[in-house]
């Protein structure tokens, strides 16, 4: 099976190509300047000429503060581009797979939110991440979006880097505990993602397979949690490690406001494709012990 991931130096886009050989999948990781969000008509002739069983769609405008300022380039990245490529997809009668995030809600629920719960974003990316969900339902029948939460992984930008980088010059670092949430690996996603396409290419004909599903890691947390059970780990692994001062959201002023809950149920994933990941805790101490100790060899799962 062939799949075609929109994005390469994204996060979930290196996990997809680290993770293709042991699904015994081929992933093309395909982005500017062949591909550029912001010329659409580049889209097709890459799509048609990679001849993908599956497309997955990882590349996002993702800097939520920033969006505040540029509201017309994230629309235009997750928004208008997402359903170019669920068009294109169309046309082509290939499945895609969208990634979407938590911030399409505005985190005032006191239990994990489900599929079919309201969204309400707070800030222009939750805004331009829910317009993109929208325009790939509209341009195609034949996908899956899938929302996860608080991603991370030895590659890229993200808050486990972050963490750890400020624990090599600093004793204490001020965290928010009043929003919650579930961690996810990059590298749980894509074991996730492979395992759909695989179901939407070889099972094409079952019912239930499309449509919006959340995918995130199991249990959850706050971010201050995160980051102390962060420290722990890379304690235990002889690395940078900083004390947890936790702070309250309005402590933290930010340009974009985040959602205080969320938590996303994954029932849904788990009952249609017997897709569960693994708890939080377990896929972060396997990225802290490879960041850590860069000589690490991860095991396969």
């Amino acid at each position: 099976m062939r799949i075609l991931v929109i994005g390469v130096r994204g996060q979930v886009a290196q996990a997809m190509a680290e993770r293709a050989s042991s699904h015994g999948v081929t992933v093309q990781l395909v982005g500017r300047p062949e591909l550029d969000l912001l010329q659409p008509d580049s889209i097709e002739a890459v799509v048609r000429n990679s001849e993908a069983d599956a497309i997955v769609n990882a590349a996002a405008y993702t800097a939520v503060d920033q969006a505040e300022a540029e509201p017309d380039l994230a629309m235009a990245v997750n928004g208008t581009a997402a359903g170019v490529i669920a068009a294109t997809a169309a046309r082509l009668r290939i499945p895609v797979v969208h990634l979407s995030t938590d911030y399409v809600f505005d985190g005032t629920l006191d239990r994990s939110y489900r599929e079919v719960d309201q969204v309400q974003p707070l800030g222009v990316y939750g805004r331009s991440k829910l317009a993109g969900e929208r325009a790939v339902a509209a341009a195609t029948p034949n996908h899956v979006i899938l929302r996860t939460s608080w991603v991370y992984s030895p590659t890229g930008k993200n808050f486990v880097k972050t963490m750890l980088r400020l624990a090599t010059d600093r004793d204490e670092v001020s965290v928010v505990a009043d929003q919650y949430g579930a961690p996810t690996s990059a590298l749980d996603i894509a074991d996730g993602a492979i395992a759909i396409c695989r179901n939407l290419v070889e099972r094409r004909d079952k019912a239930g397979l499309r449509g919006l599903f959340h995918m995130t890691g199991a249990g959850s947390t706050s971010w201050a949690e995160f980051a102390s059970t962060i420290f722990d780990l890379s304690c235990r692994f002889e690395g940078p490690s900083a004390r947890v001062r936790p702070i309250t959201t309005a402590e933290y002023p930010t340009p974009a406001r985040r959602p205080a809950n969320s938590r996303l149920d994954c029932t849904k994933l788990a009952a249609t494709y017997g897709v569960t990941l693994p708890p939080w805790q377990r896929s972060l101490e396997r990225c802290v012990r490879r960041l850590v100790r860069p000589a690490y060899v991860d095991e396969i799962q």
